[in-house]
């Protein structure tokens, strides 16, 4: 009971998941090569550009800045750790779910038609059948062209416990 308590708590505290908290350890320590538990500027915007953060060089120079009191370069993992924290609290939920859209919709057509499913289920790796897929876009397509739209991409996932 005691984990599930600690785990609450953390949550609450962070307001992240625990995949979100694996997500940035396993990103950090990826970066820290040379294992000082800490990495450098560069590290650090590669390593956030990784995690799906564009960090401009001035937002950076910022960062490091606030973050860097003894001037070695470098962030610390719990330094990178409240930096990521704050990145992820203020993601917009609908502009990321515009850019899950135009992840899937490749061709820029405005839908996400069967062609694009297959290609990211293929990506993926997933073996799913064209009746399957079909299946997917009847289920949620609104108004009936048999493609989904930006409107009925972004209810499926506001449906989903991806986004909540």
């Amino acid at each position: 009971m005691s984990k599930l308590i600690q785990k609450t708590i953390k949550a609450k505290r962070t307001g992240l998941t625990d995949d979100q908290e694996r997500e940035i350890r396993e990103a950090f320590d990826l970066f820290d090569t040379n294992r000082q538990s800490s990495i450098d500027y560069y590290e650090a915007r590669v390593c956030m550009r990784a995690l799906g953060f564009d960090v401009p060089h001035s937002e950076m120079k910022q960062i490091m800045a606030y973050y860097d009191k003894q001037k070695t370069n470098r962030l610390s993992f719990e330094q990178f750790h409240e930096v990521l924290t704050e990145k992820i609290q203020q993601r917009d939920p609908v502009e990321e779910m515009i850019k899950a859209f135009q992840l899937f919709d490749d061709d820029n057509t405005g839908k996400v038609t069967l062609k694009n499913l297959k290609r990211v289920a293929r990506d993926l790796g997933e073996n799913i059948s064209d009746e399957e897929l079909l299946a997917m876009i009847n289920e949620f397509d609104r108004d009936g062209d048999g493609e989904l739209d930006q409107e009925d991409f972004i209810a499926i996932l506001k449906s989903s416990e991806a986004f909540q």
